[in-house]
């Protein structure tokens, strides 16, 4: 059985649901504490968050404030490729300054974010995404200020 099978449908149930939903408003609690809230063990959480991590359905990560860390430019990029999309995708999302990759439809073949400590490495970025020849254009969207970031849609 691969990991994205190790939660089916029928696992999916309120309890791991309210699991996520506990988590995402905060990863640091305790097992013990979800428990007592959502009417299991503690090994019972732990063991049905550790399904849902092997299975992809959740990850558990430290959300940082990029320009606190010194990455002073974000930008969301538009890019048009004229051939293989998936392929671009994949080769885009292994540059260390992309950390969203998303193929859609529409407008851009590939949207992408990028984080860079300044405008010198964001134009070396984009010099770089040129340089792959799938891809046609590209259409940069620099953040001016990040407003709002959530991660607790819920799992509704």
């Amino acid at each position: 059985m691969s990991a994205e099978d190790a939660v089916s449908d029928a696992e999916l149930d309120s309890k791991s649901k309210a699991i996520i939903e506990a988590l995402q408003q905060d990863g640091r609690r305790s097992y013990a504490e979800i428990g007592r809230e959502v009417g299991l063990s503690e090994a019972a959480v732990r063991q049905r968050a550790a399904k849902l991590t092997a299975a992809g359905v959740m990850q558990i990560v430290a959300v940082t404030s990029p320009m606190q860390l010194g990455f002073n430019r974000q930008a969301m990029i538009g890019v048009r490729v004229n051939s293989d999309i998936t392929g671009t995708a994949e080769a885009l999302s292994k540059l260390p300054q992309v950390n969203y990759t998303v193929v859609t439809a529409g407008v851009y073949d590939i949207l992408i974010e990028v984080v860079c400590a300044d405008d010198d490495e964001l134009m070396e970025t984009l010099q770089q995404l040129r340089s792959f020849e799938t891809v046609e254009s590209t259409d940069t969207m620099m953040y001016l200020k990040l407003w709002d970031q959530k991660y607790n849609w819920g799992t509704r």
